[in-house]
């Protein structure tokens, strides 16, 4: 029997323990947890409307639970998403509102503004980094509030609408909504996207397992001091983990506020840059397991409005659900010690019983 639990293993456990707990929390309030967890499910794939939606949800989350998940490969904690997100969807809605080209055109340019906006906001934390070993926590921190007040005030000054509290709306030709697509899945929010999230994927891939930096980047991320000792330039792989991290969080800027939304509200950080902590969390930092959990969570959110319509459940018990899955996941560590522990009794008692034998 194996002492240790693989990371999938650890994932699966901190899943079942979140639905569990969400289930004794539908008793304790008198509800049936099965007709709960049915209309959860429901909710996000009973119709391809639904699965749009939810595939639609998923697609930002893929994007930032990639940004962190890059970040976590390479030492550092990106936890200024939401920061880089509103720069990327800020960069990408000023180029839609303000040039005319044809569309595949505006949007590949508003693509490239949604990545370089995003880059440049993982930049200068990465670059206090590395010079100056200012955590990047409390840098991404401060700036995702910088970001907040910068969008409110160019929106403000250059982009209100007539409600003045969001950007006038794009027109229709530099959005990623596209009509065969809303269509196929009758009418839901799900856009182009979606197809940019699963391109990411398969890039993160191969740049973290088929390539020079990729293998440098981690390198520095399992040991900083043994990756500069054998010649690894680490405080300009740091720099560029961060970037890479911004670039990406900057493209779910991208698809939230041309595909997802029409306009920016401003005042407003996106909480899906705090939930992509969640998924790369779940997906034990990798980008395939990114992708199954931002599917996951994408159901639970978009479930969880069907639930709370079809029962008298709140739809509060889908984000307690989430919550107390990221709690296991995060304490996987403890996960691994109860599993030890069993296998230790099992042992004993083993031994013990061949001794009376």
């Amino acid at each position: 029997m194996k002492k240790e639990l693989n990371d999938v293993t650890k994932s699966l456990i901190a899943t079942f323990l979140g639905l569990l707990a969400g289930a004794l929390l539908m008793l304790s309030i008198g509800s049936n947890p099965i007709e709960g967890f049915t209309y959860l499910l429901k909710g996000g794939t009973m119709s391809i409307e639904r699965i749009g939606n939810t595939l639609s949800t998923a697609t930002t989350l893929i994007l930032t639970g990639l940004s962190v998940a890059f970040a976590f490969r390479t030492g550092l904690f990106n936890i200024g998403v939401s920061g880089q997100m509103l720069i990327g969807g800020l960069c990408a809605t000023i180029v839609g509102l303000t040039l005319d080209f044809p569309r595949p055109v505006l949007l590949f340019i508003m693509l490239i503004a949604a990545i370089i906006g995003g880059s440049i906001w993982g930049i200068i934390p990465g670059f206090l980094k590395a010079k100056f070993n200012v955590h990047e926590v409390v840098a991404t921190i401060m700036m995702n509030w910088i970001a907040l007040w910068v969008v409110y005030y160019t929106v403000q000054a250059f982009l209100i609408d007539v409600q003045e509290t969001q950007s006038a709306g794009l027109p229709a030709v530099a959005q990623l909504k596209v009509p065969w697509i809303t269509e196929l899945f009758q009418g839901s929010s799900i856009n182009l996207g979606l197809v940019i999230a699963l391109l990411a994927v398969i890039f993160i891939k191969i740049v973290l397992d088929k390539t020079t930096l990729g293998f440098e980047l981690k390198a520095v991320g399992f040991n900083r001091n043994a990756a500069l000792c054998n010649g690894i330039k680490v405080n300009r792989n740091i720099i560029l983990s961060m970037m890479i991290a911004g670039g990406l969080a900057g493209l779910a800027g991208l698809t939230f506020y041309t595909g997802f939304a029409e306009n920016m509200q401003i005042g407003i950080l996106p909480a899906q840059g705090f939930d992509g902590i969640a998924v790369a969390l779940l997906g034990i930092s990798t980008p395939y397991g990114v992708l199954i959990a931002a599917i996951f969570f994408g159901i639970l959110h978009t479930g969880k409005g069907f639930m709370s319509a079809m029962t008298d459940i709140p739809p509060q018990i889908a984000n307690t659900i989430i919550a107390i899955i990221i709690y296991f996941t995060a304490t996987s560590l403890l996960i691994q010690r109860f599993w030890t522990k069993i296998l230790r009794k099992k042992k004993k008692k083993k031994n013990t019983k061949g001794g009376v034998d």
